[in-house]
């Protein structure tokens, strides 16, 4: 889901939930690459357990990048997803399983969103073929110099969608690259694997929470299972805030505005197609050889931890003097719940709530005082929300310009005007009582409390200097809802049964969104009928309006998904004689595929954050449409238009691997209960997979230039989720026996009980992570390198510490920063002329007795050549069979069994307090 601007809120709002990862780069000896062990333990110090992966939004910018020219064909993008989740399995490190889930058929109030960005992409594709044919033309007319145009085909990324042949050539390519990483990574050796690709139905991200939801109801479940989960989306906050698992961490690319991009018509960088003048290509080098290089850096990746989100959530939300007991576990669902207020992929968020003007911190103001009002979280009273609806109007009185007055009622006093006319209107409407003492022209601060600063605008950087567009509704104006109503749905506003049922159909959807976040897809064909969300001040009487949805309803199948979405332009993707319908004008759905529509920017300033106005698909004339087409399908189209299931993979050394041998070998038919004492308490069904992967048998390459697997160890089966009544209900609370993890933020009480002493903040997994020690060695290299008088560099004033100076080991390092060793810091004097001891000479680290930890460097010599043994799970005790945490002491780094870890552990990082 793409909320607009919301994760740039929540950092600005919530600084210490993000933290830089720490990674380690492949080394290169003798021109030969060495990769990073990931066996090893996480330089972030922090160990997770589990890894999933949203899938699209790693096949999407691998396929058609925006920094980077893109791959050539098939085959190079294959090898850039590969290389993208290498390079995140190395950052994360799981130990348990690795999830990798590829967005299935999704629901039908999905599918709207999907056409409408299908449709988007597809149009403005057009368009800038067209626009650059034209500049081109015009350059070459003024006797401009252009380079000439490449013949290539277009990549269409449309086809990223599941049905098609590319998502099932993935697939394969998926199923390779997991059993050769089983076959040769040590980092894989233990790892259970699990595989959802388009066959499978539902979202990517939701396919993750559905699995995570079903495994946490299960007896075995370990509740203190560290998760990382990697993705871009907004929305995979709020489901990690869902499951309310204590220990859930997001990794995802950090986002650099204004990256540069290439002219599409002479590959310079600086200006856009639309401003080429065709000028000459300036030499890069002396021999022009970074002709073809780009000036772009990769990317780096930053974690998100939602353990620091729910601190801050909580100190945001507690309210004294409640008339019950304050429960943060409900207060973060309710936070949750008006998130979707601002947008989702399935509703079209409120006409006067934009994230950007303060509408969370608003929406919470008013949630702080309507709980005090109802008597429990989100428990609406009809009697209080008539009051609250009745309230008066405010007055306005033209000044030159329609200029509102200020927000409350019509006698309220010290009326003044204005600064900011638009927003006044907007803090008018949300706020639900307004007070006499606060003035129009006051902003609010984040915790609620009046700020005298003017009317809230957008910052320099959130704002452009282009012209808004038109806004024919006028949200400050007198007469709104009418011009609302009017421009947006072509009936009056006096229609009261038109409105009823616009605000039925978006309840119903609230309803629908929040069982798809917490118990999973109430109903396959819902989906709000309406392009355009009613007013907040229309929710009257919504407590009787129904919200159960059509039990035992079904997915779309995958070709027919396609026929939903898909513009006409991308019906090369589809069978030749489901294809017509898409263009023949005798189709009896050609409606669904207009070649232009309009695009209705609603307020909004670019065409990709407007509404694309087209028709919703009706689903019974579709199916009714399709049936005559059906029996020309061809067998292997036949077979990509059939729903699969998951496909779970493990490695010889897996105990898994002989219990899954045995079912193929017995031939066995029916399903089989997956035995948790041997997975990490992971439960669910196998089932014999057709196209499984076997032990000595050839793993072929579906990519020519990759290797085949000739000696595979590798095993795959067919993997189900335990199964519940349609009726269950999940229970969203935090599991007993989950341990908190130890507070991050700074106690409201410090500057009481501290003593004096200074507040430390931790800025990364590890709270007694000591910072790195430069001796005099150093301070005398860095004295000659800057200068100490200049002022400029980092340590210009900084004398060196005395000789007999006693440090910590380590220190936070700057960006850029090399790390200096305290080398000579345990010598003899009468040893300083012989220098370091050598490696092997050099005391080993030993967990049991505290000893000092070695360099990073020299714990990866020791470990390098180490052997990785499997893990025997011998003397089980834990309450599903699989082996305890061990935990060394109060605030130590989580243990494993020492027959599963043969290097030397890290040194006790604290990453949570396990007891």
């Amino acid at each position: 889901m793409g909320v607009p601007a919301f994760f740039r809120w929540l950092s600005r709002k919530y600084p210490s939930i993000i933290v830089n990862c720490v990674e380690e780069k492949p080394k290169e000896c003798n021109g030969v690459k060495i990769p990073v062990d990931a066996s090893k333990p996480n330089p972030n110090d922090v160990e997770f357990d589990n890894l999933y992966l949203d899938m699209n939004g790693i096949i999407h910018p691998c396929t058609h990048p925006e920094d980077k020219p893109a791959p050539k064909n098939e085959d190079e993008m294959m090898v850039a997803i590969f290389e993208y989740i290498d390079r995140l399995f190395n950052i994360v490190r799981p130990r348990r399983l690795l999830y990798m889930a590829i967005d299935g058929v999704a629901p039908r109030a999905k599918m709207n969103q999907q056409r409408s960005r299908r449709f988007r992409a597809s149009k403005e594709g057009m368009e800038a073929a067209v626009e650059k044919q034209r500049v081109r033309e015009e350059i070459l007319a003024k006797g401009g110099f252009l380079p000439p145009e490449e013949i290539k085909e277009r990549f269409d990324s449309n086809c990223i969608t599941p049905g098609t042949e590319f998502m099932d050539n993935l697939a394969k390519c998926l199923r390779y690259y997991i059993a050769d990483r089983l076959n040769n990574d040590p980092g894989w050796k233990n790892l259970t694997v699990i595989l959802s690709d388009a066959s499978a139905p539902g979202e990517g991200e939701h396919k993750i929470m559905d699995y995570i939801r079903r495994q946490r109801a299960q007896p075995n479940h370990d509740p203190n299972t560290h998760h990382c989960l990697c993705g871009a989306d907004a929305d995979l906050i709020m489901l990690g805030l869902a499951t309310h698992e204590p220990n859930f961490t997001i990794i995802r690319e950090e986002f650099k505005p204004n990256k540069p991009k290439p002219c599409a018509l002479c590959n310079q960088f600086g200006h856009e197609v639309k401003d080429c003048e065709g000028l000459p290509r300036e030499k890069k080098g002396k021999h022009d050889e970074l002709a073809d290089s780009l000036p772009c850096a990769e990317g780096e990746f930053i974690f998100l931890r939602l353990n620091v989100l729910r601190e801050y959530l909580e100190r945001e939300l507690t309210m004294a003097s409640l008339p019950f007991p304050f429960d943060v576990e409900r207060s973060i669902d309710d936070w949750v719940f008006m998130c979707f207020f601002v947008g989702n992929d399935f509703l079209p968020h409120l006409p006067s709530l934009e994230i950007r003007e303060g509408a969370i911190d608003r929406l919470v103001n008013i949630y702080k005082n309507v709980v005090h009002k109802t008597g429990d979280s989100f428990r609406r009273r009809q009697k209080e929300k008539r009051k609250r609806m009745k309230r008066d109007q405010p007055a306005f009185t033209p000044s030159g310009i329609l200029t509102p007055y200020a927000l409350g009622s019509r006698n309220s006093p010290g009326c003044q005007v204005a600064s900011n006319p638009r927003q006044a209107a907007y803090e008018m409407r949300m706020q639900s009582n307004s007070s006499p003492s606060i003035s129009p022209n006051t902003s609010f601060a984040s915790d609620g409390s009046p700020s005298p600063l003017g009317g809230l605008k957008r910052k320099a950087e959130d704002s452009d200097s282009e012209p808004e567009p038109e806004d024919n509704v006028r949200l400050w104006e007198a007469g709104w809802k009418q011009r609302y109503y009017k421009n947006k749905f072509d009936v009056d506003a006096a229609d009261e049964k038109f409105r009823r049922k616009v605000v039925q159909s978006y309840v119903e959807g609230l309803c629908w969104v929040l069982r798809y976040y917490y118990q999973g897809c109430a109903s396959w064909k819902w989906y709000y009928p309406f392009h355009y969300a009613p007013f907040a001040s229309d929710f009257e009487g919504i407590a009787d309006m129904p919200s159960e949805f059509e039990k035992g309803t079904k997915p779309f199948k995958p070709l027919e998904q396609l026929m939903g979405v898909f513009p006409a332009a991308s019906g090369n993707f589809l069978p030749p004689t489901w294809r017509k319908l898409m263009s023949d004008p005798d189709s009896s759905i050609i409606d669904f595929y207009p070649e232009d529509f309009a695009i209705d920017l609603n307020g909004k300033k670019y065409a990709w954050q407007g509404v694309a106005l087209l028709p919703f698909v009706d689903e019974r004339r579709l199916r009714a449409a399709l049936e005559e087409v059906y029996p020309d399908l061809t067998p292997e189209e036949n077979r990509r238009n059939s729903l699969g299931s998951d496909v779970l993979f493990v490695g010889k050394v897996h105990p898994l691997h002989d219990f899954i041998l045995e079912l193929y070998q017995t031939g066995s038919t029916e399903p089989v209960d997956v035995p948790p004492e041997l997975c990490h308490g992971i439960q669910g069904k196998f089932s014999l997979d057709e196209e499984a992967i076997l032990p000595d048998q050839t793993v072929c390459s579906p990519v020519p230039m990759l290797r085949d697997l000739t000696q595979n160890t590798a095993i795959s089966i067919n993997f189900k989720d335990p199964q519940f009544a349609e009726d269950y209900v999940f229970k969203a609370i935090m599991l007993p026996g989950a341990r908190k993890p130890a507070a991050v933020l700074k106690p409201g009480d410090w500057e009481k009980s501290s003593n004096g002493r200074q507040w430390k903040p931790q800025l990364g997994f590890n709270r007694d992570r000591r910072p790195v020690h430069l001796d005099q060695a150093a301070f005398r290299t860095l004295g000659h390198v800057i200068p100490r008088g200049s002022g400029t560099g980092v340590y210009s004033n900084t004398a060196p510490p005395p000789a007999n100076y006693q440090g910590n080991v380590y220190r936070p390092l700057l960006r850029g920063q090399a790390q200096i060793p305290k080398l000579m810091s345990n010598m003899r004097p009468q040893d300083n002329w012989r220098g370091p001891p050598p490696l092997f000479q050099q005391q080993r680290f030993d967990r049991s007795v505290g000893a000092e930890p070695l360099l990073p460097w020299n714990r990866m010599l020791q470990t390098q050549n180490a052997a990785f043994q499997p893990n025997q799970y011998q003397m089980l005790a834990g309450p599903g069979g699989y082996p305890p945490r061990r935990d060394d002491h109060r605030g130590g780094r989580q243990g494993y069994p020492r027959e599963g870890r043969k290097y030397p552990l890290p040194p006790p990082s604290g990453r949570y307090s396990w007891n």
